[in-house]
């Protein structure tokens, strides 16, 4: 299969990680819903990688559950900052060097510290941005504990 080699396959391969690629027509605002229908797996195993920014403007990486959203409140608290709010798409971008849609945990342009949903972690695989809108990589969850550092949180909650 024809793929593309974006940042974050480079990561990939470089940390010698095993991943399926997985290429699919991007819906504008379709979100994890649309990739789960298009893959025809369960949108609770497709991860959003999100670009959050602290009271004090610092990035910070939140991977989570497709069917979930994070409490804003709950993360400022665990990681002990006044508040937290979605970066812009554009400060998003410059933070990631990836287009916002297709932003990927995974060769990222600068070291942003990354918070991991725990139930990820109990998943047998999930589906994350591979770097290009249209184009997740299924991958063993464990991976993500291997070649990041990451720190688990429970910030989940019902969309």
């Amino acid at each position: 299969m024809d793929y593309p080699i974006t940042p974050a396959v480079r990561y990939l391969r470089e940390n010698k990680v095993q991943f399926v690629p997985h290429l699919y027509s991007y819906v504008e605002k379709g979100g994890t819903l649309e990739s789960a229908r298009a893959l025809g797996v369960d949108e609770h195993a497709v991860v959003k990688t999100l670009i959050f920014e602290t009271n004090e403007k610092k990035p910070l990486i939140v991977l989570m559950h497709g069917d979930r959203q994070v409490s804003a409140k709950n993360l400022a608290r665990r990681i002990g900052v006044k508040s937290v709010e979605p970066a812009t798409p554009h400060r998003a971008t410059k933070f990631t060097g990836y287009q916002f849609g297709g932003t990927s945990p995974f060769g990222m342009r600068t070291d942003i510290p990354v918070y991991v949903e725990t139930g990820i972690f109990y998943l047998e695989k999930i589906y994350i941005n591979g770097g290009k809108r249209g184009f997740l990589v299924e991958i063993d969850p464990g991976v993500l504990k291997e070649v990041l550092k990451v720190e688990e949180v429970a910030v989940g909650i019902e969309n």
